[in-house]
């Protein structure tokens, strides 16, 4: 009798039943025929290094094929199905205990990231035998990249929508998060659409905004869209508001959505992590014509690390996901904007947000050392939200490292302006101007000590400011 046989998750056994490939072994054709995820794990206490093999084969079967005791393997068992699309673990590492696992596509349904994910980061983070797991990256096939939508407009359909054809977007998210009535948000809203010869574009509901007694989503819908058409009206400047449609029923969502349309708008905004992926791939399919802003609200609670290693393959000490995959797979259910980070906060130490803009943007992602790169296929490619922190010093930075196709989301750096909010405009559009321009904001400010630039330097400094 044929046995199928996987390691019981506290009883660690002395054979790999082919859940790891020869030494050397490499994936044929893997853009045709595997998703590949790429993973970083401690094992357990009590469990030594000569085990880490046992451990690995454990995870490439737990997550495909495999189960904890041998199970009956007769006749409609499924053992030689099962057999044929086992999944293999490849390139080893025991030193950094990072390894990769292929899966051949056959395991998955195509249009599926529910199902998708549910197989090959579904359980693997739940076995007793580590105690740190780390999904550093997932490579998806043609066929599946091919099977979603991706974005409806990406970067050049909104720069043609706005009438912006260069440099970043500029948004403010309204700073208390909550507190303004929607009438008090609407004036905010066009003091920022006209200050600066109205050069600024966009503003944004904050998380906590949904629909509250004293900032209904209808109010505040109906009054800052209003604002958006009166600016455009008489400055000829196309302005965007990111109304916030996040409800954890999917009907109110698309109600909203129709409302965000009716009105005029060109933006909405959802909370992606915890409406689920399911309610992404269906407002991009079923909503009015609008484009996706993706806000992040609970991502850290999975993409966070906080041991000493992460990229630099160090010790790991939790359970996460790395936001690289999320971005991913953002731009596979069909965003048009993602918050992806800012140099020099959070996980900048390793580079992250240069790598999740990569993984938004490019046609072709490079494979490195810290990701498994991929192959777009001509998907779309999704705006970078650049927020956390940010003031008009910081703005340089953040253009050289992820440059001009990104959203610089400054909350606090625009409201909290010593000279108040035009000035704080002011100061991100002179900024702006001096990093594109490629000159010296330090020099720029020596020379121009009286504008409101030199000002919000002088009050904040260069760096971003982070809690």
């Amino acid at each position: 009798m044929y046995l199928i046989k996987h390691i019981a998750p506290m009883v660690i056994g002395a054979t790999h039943n082919g859940y790891i490939a020869p030494k050397g072994w490499k994936p044929k054709n893997p853009d045709e025929n595997y998703i590949i995820t790429y993973l970083d794990i401690e094992l357990a206490n009590g469990i030594g290094m000569e085990k880490f093999e046992d451990v690995v084969a454990a995870c490439a079967a737990e997550s495909s094929t495999g189960t904890w005791t041998d199970v009956y393997s007769g006749r409609d068992s499924g053992v030689k199905m099962a057999e044929k699309l086992k999944a293999v673990a490849f390139d080893l590492e025991p030193e950094t205990k990072t390894f990769k696992i292929a899966y051949k596509k056959e395991l998955f349904e195509l249009d599926n990231m529910s199902g998708i994910l549910a197989g090959v980061v579904g359980n693997i983070d739940g076995m007793k035998m580590l105690k740190a797991f780390r999904c550093l990256d997932i490579r998806f096939p043609k066929d599946i990249i091919q099977s979603f939508q991706g974005p409806q407009f990406g970067i050049d359909g909104m720069r043609e929508l706005l009438h912006v054809e260069e440099g970043p977007l500029l948004c403010t998210v309204p700073k208390p998060k909550v507190g303004r009535t929607a009438k008090e948000q609407a004036k905010l809203a066009e003091i920022l659409f006209s200050a600066a010869n109205a050069q600024y574009h966009g503003i944004k509901d904050d998380e906590n905004l949904t629909s509250l007694k004293f900032n209904t989503f209808d109010d505040r819908c109906e009054l800052i869209h209003k604002v958006v058409r009166e600016v455009e009206r008489k400055t000829g400047q196309r302005k965007f508001y990111l109304c916030n449609v996040t409800h954890s029923n999917l009907d109110v969502m698309i109600q909203r959505a129709d409302k965000i349309k009716a009105q005029g708008g060109r933006w909405m905004m959802m909370d992606i992590v915890t409406t689920g992926f399911s309610a992404i791939q269906t407002m991009r399919m079923h909503n009015p014509g609008l484009a996706i802003h993706a806000h992040r609200a609970m991502h850290s609670l999975f993409d966070r690390e906080s041991g000493p290693g992460v990229y630099d393959k160090g010790e790991i000490k939790d359970f996460s996901m790395s936001m690289i995959v999320t971005a991913k797979i953002m731009r596979m259910l069909g965003v048009d904007s993602l918050h992806g980070g800012a140099p020099n906060t959070k996980m900048e130490n390793y580079g992250e947000p240069k790598l999740i803009r990569d993984a938004l943007q490019l046609d072709i992602t490079p494979a490195s050392s810290m990701t498994l790169g991929q192959n777009w296929y001509g998907m779309k490619p999704v705006w970078h939200v650049a927020s956390g922190g940010l003031h008009p010093g910081t703005i340089p930075e953040v253009l050289h490292q992820l440059g001009e196709d990104i959203i610089i989301q400054t909350g606090g750096g625009v409201l909290g302006h010593p000279w108040g909010i035009e000035a704080g405009v002011e100061a991100v559009i002179q900024a702006k101007d001096v990093a594109l321009g490629r000159g010296n904001m330090e020099q720029w400010i020596i020379e121009h000590p009286d504008t409101a630039l030199a000002k919000a330097a002088h009050h904040w400094g260069f760096g971003p400011k982070i809690v």
